[in-house]
């Protein structure tokens, strides 16, 4: 696995049951099943329409616990478009990092890992949808479209979802290290 190392810029909490919107806060206990209080805490969840596979409400494994976007990221989401700032916030994030530009494409299988000793697995892109674009369009009343534009401005850079495969806690400004999985199956 590929080392290189990113910095948290933001630790945020979805803890209103009305909004996904996250505010933050300047550490958090990683616990499995992600951050106690967030509304996507727990070790598994109901499937949805991101599990067509399993019929609606059935039981399954939480692999969104933690959802992580990039500086960077948002910063091109930004651009393209045309409004100054894309919050973290506006997007349900539990993480924000910097120093990783490319976070979207983390493979599956790779691993953040904390000084405390906490660890996340990726467990795959976060597929953009219209609700964060409806929440940055509350911002940009002069902009139009928002909440549709998003979702295309947002592919490939809408960050991941990750799973705690290690407790402990964890804060704002900590440096992590990122195991880029880039292993390759012969068998493919």
């Amino acid at each position: 696995m590929e080392k290189v190392w990113a910095n948290i810029n933001a630790v945020l909490i979805a803890d209103d049951p009305k909004t996904f919107v996250t505010r933050r806060i300047s550490e958090t206990n990683l616990e499995f099943g992600g951050i106690r209080g967030d509304r996507h805490f727990g070790i598994t969840s109901k499937a949805d329409s991101r599990q067509p596979m399993y019929p609606r409400g059935t039981e399954i494994l939480n692999r969104r616990q933690i959802t992580i976007v990039s500086v960077e990221e948002l910063d091109r989401i930004a651009e393209e478009l045309g409004v100054e700032a894309v919050l973290p916030e506006w997007l349900g994030a539990n993480l924000l990092i910097t120093g990783y530009p490319e976070l979207t494409k983390l493979p599956m299988g790779s691993r953040i890992l904390f000084k405390s000793g906490a660890g996340l697995i990726c467990m795959g892109e976060n597929q953009p949808c219209t609700l964060p674009g409806d929440e940055i369009q509350k911002h940009f009343d002069d902009h139009e479209k928002l909440s549709i534009r998003f979702v295309r401005a947002g592919y490939k850079r809408r960050g991941i979802v990750c799973a705690v495969e290690s407790p402990g806690i964890i804060h704002e400004n900590d440096e992590v290290q990122i195991l880029v999985n880039n292993f390759k199956n012969p068998m493919q």
